[in-house]
């Protein structure tokens, strides 16, 4: 005989209901010890399984939490990931892992995926082509689906968010550029419809014109956060008449090629050029020559954001209408790639 057991076949086996199987199974207390643990042991022998989905649609609940984010290899979003499973698994939750590669398309197909899955919840960072409007976020809500944004978010009413201040993470960078005896510092952006790209962008803006030095909005570049492009762009920022003594970038992965670019041109890192970076990327400091950036604490924002969940899904009566704003701080980690002054002591 082949396919699957059900719970009529164990019913079957043991002369019994398929009502009382059923019971049995999901510990209703009507049901005696005895029968229940022969009923357990019998599926387990005759190796049922239980649909875990139509449990779910019964119950309301199927400890199955949804994770949306941007791209999976990366290290940032991989530690906001962990950090979420470390902090829901003692809890009985699942995490169910989605990316969405910046798609608006299958960013919509993973948020139908996962309220089709029936999650509990959906934690997510927006992606590049996301916009306060979308309507799979009112899905959601319109489902009372607790949904709670991480890093890039949307700014919706009655929707929580955990991010840490980039603004001022940028203004820290910037202002220890300047520090270094910096005038004329580059900005390699990124896409900054995207609230926290548009903050870093502020931020470095802000630093400029607090110090007194002159804001040049030519030297502030978008682009996009892969290495080939960090060095293109700073190719052509070195063949400018009046070149940048310094880059801030709001990615690692574009200042790693700054830093590329700025080596193949003879250029020596940082006595002619200083380079700062966003993100606190792993090989930030295990270059030969280590890399300044603005760690973001990806593992406390995944935490952080899986207890806002916990607290927005903990009371009596069903999901809890909260609205939550978690801002971390950033913490700037210098290294060799602008500390010029630390250099000239060394030397």
């Amino acid at each position: 005989m082949s396919g699957k057991t059900t719970i009529y076949d164990i019913a079957k086996k043991l002369n019994i209901t398929a009502a009382t199987v059923s019971r049995a199974l999901n510990n209703n207390t009507k049901i005696s010890e005895a029968t229940r643990k022969l009923v357990m042991e019998t599926a387990s022998q005759m190796n049922y399984k239980q649909n875990k989905l139509a449990l779910a649609l019964k119950s309301g609940k199927s400890n199955n939490i949804g994770v949306i984010v941007p791209r999976i290899d990366s290290n940032f979003f991989a530690t906001v990931i962990r950090g979420i499973e470390e902090e829901l698994h003692p809890h009985g939750y699942h995490v169910i892992i989605c990316q969405t590669r910046d798609d608006k398309n299958l960013e919509i197909e993973n948020i139908d995926a996962l309220l089709n899955a029936q999650v509990d919840g959906i934690l997510m960072s927006i992606s590049n082509v996301s916009n306060e409007q979308n309507e799979s976020f009112n899905r959601i809500l319109k489902k009372n689906v607790p949904l709670i944004f991480f890093d890039r978010k949307a700014n919706i009413d009655g929707v929580s968010t955990v991010t840490i201040n980039d603004f001022q993470g940028a203004y820290d960078a910037t202002t220890h550029l300047i520090a270094q005896g910096c005038k004329r510092i580059a900005h390699l952006s990124n896409n900054r419809l995207i609230e926290i790209f548009r903050d870093r962008y502020l931020g470095y803006k802000q630093a400029i014109i607090d110090s007194g030095l002159e804001f040049d909005e030519s030297i502030v570049i978008e682009t996009i956060s892969k290495v080939e492009e960090g060095r293109k762009i700073t190719k052509k920022l070195l063949e400018l008449d009046n070149p940048p003594d310094a880059i801030f970038s709001s990615s690692d992965f574009t200042a790693l090629g700054a830093i590329q670019e700025i080596n193949a041109q003879g250029f020596k890192i940082p006595q002619d050029i200083c380079v700062a970076g966003f993100a606190n990327e792993p090989f930030t400091k295990f270059m030969e020559l280590s890399i300044t950036s603005v760690d973001q604490s990806p593992l406390e924002m995944g935490r952080m954001a899986a207890n806002v969940f916990l607290e927005q899904v903990g009371g009596n009566n069903g999901n809890i209408k909260i609205e939550k704003k978690v801002v971390l701080n950033p913490k700037l980690l210098i290294r060799e790639s602008s500390s010029k002054f630390q250099l000239q002591k060394i030397i």
